[in-house]
């Protein structure tokens, strides 16, 4: 068996499990943005290494599907009946301890998702599958850039609360507007430019295409709409000559989801 080498970009499986947790507490960290803290008995060994990692979110909308989520399997594949809907959320914090769990929902319209975290209230329940993986990218970089939007924002966070002082990031969120704008909270040394839809003048990809590069070995991460983080993604290699091993652009929601921004 190949040892891994704790010091380069790794990718560690995770045992797959279905989890009915409660919901402790919901806090409005922005008009848009709510942060919903769950937990119970059933957190016990969950793990979640990468500060971009994922969990499927289950949202079940009548009796069948309710039914058949008692009996899903996350480790079997999808051919397992009526499924409810699903969406992939960033674990924003957890605590094995006190056994609490947050995951921050963007409020933006009548998806599954968004519905469901609009109207959700202590006591209620919610069920979470994985992560699968986590995606290891050790701290070894000397600056970072972290680019997208109200989506991306919760692993956006992760990663700047667990960099060294000694480093620099650089950071571009596209949010609805002023109101949108959260207190981003790091040891490194981080600036923060903020694009806002309401009253815009430049895009996400514009801004991209006018920054400076932070200097030294750099770490980009891109996460927002698929064609965008795509074109993004071109602006970092082909215009700003970036190091393809170093560059990950995801695909955080599609254009015409109407479950997303």
């Amino acid at each position: 068996m190949t040892e891994i080498d704790p010091n380069t970009i790794h990718r560690v499986n995770h045992p797959i499990k279905r989890r009915r947790l409660q919901v402790l507490r919901v806090i409005d960290l922005t008009p848009r943005m709510r942060r919903i803290t769950v937990g119970g008995p059933e957190l016990a060994g969950f793990v979640s290494l990468g500060t971009d990692d994922h969990v499927k979110v289950f949202f079940p909308q009548n009796a069948e599907e309710h039914a058949a989520l008692e009996s899903f399997d996350p480790s079997a594949g999808k051919d397992q009946g009526p499924l409810p809907a699903m969406r992939d959320y960033t674990p924003r914090r957890y605590d094995l301890q006190t056994l609490e769990l947050d995951l921050d929902f963007v409020l933006h319209g009548d998806g599954p998702a968004a519905t469901w975290a609009a109207q959700a209230r202590p006591g209620q329940y919610l069920n979470i599958g994985g992560p699968r993986g986590s995606m290891i990218v050790p701290d070894i970089f000397d600056s970072y850039l972290l680019i997208g939007d109200e989506t991306a924002l919760p692993a956006i966070a992760r990663r700047l609360e667990g960099l060294a002082p000694n480093r620099r990031a650089l950071v571009v969120v596209e949010v609805a507007n002023g109101a949108e704008q959260q207190l981003l909270q790091s040891p490194a040394r981080v600036h923060v430019i903020w694009v806002l839809r309401e009253g815009r003048q430049d895009s996400l990809l514009t801004t991209v295409q006018h920054l400076d590069m932070p200097g030294g070995k750099l770490y980009a991460w891109v996460a927002t709409e698929s064609r965008v983080s795509r074109q993004i993604r071109k602006v970092l290699l082909e215009e700003k000559g970036l190091d393809q091993a170093f560059v990950k652009a995801v695909g955080y929601w599609k254009a015409d989801d109407s479950d997303e921004p």
